[in-house]
């Protein structure tokens, strides 16, 4: 299930939803960061605004549909 879809699945209108990202600042000032559901794929910006302007472009591409060789970080419920 995609970011997009596990957001959406209770409420099909559409709505704002918040993805969580890791980000940190480099010491040449640039910011990187990546989505918490695709650790393996980092981006970076100029600030934070841009940082969260590529995020968003990397939210959008990887919920179009399942990617092939995209590692994805899941959650198993264990009772």
């Amino acid at each position: 299930m995609t970011p997009a879809e596990r957001n959406t699945q209770n409420n099909p209108e559409r709505q704002f939803i918040s993805e969580p990202f890791t980000y940190w600042r480099e010491c040449d000032g640039h910011f990187l960061g990546y989505l918490n559901a695709y650790p393996d794929h980092w981006t970076q910006g100029d600030d934070l605004v841009d940082l969260k302007a590529q995020l968003l472009d990397l939210y959008h591409e990887f919920s179009k549909e399942d990617l092939p060789g995209i590692r994805k970080v899941g959650e198993l419920v264990v009772a």
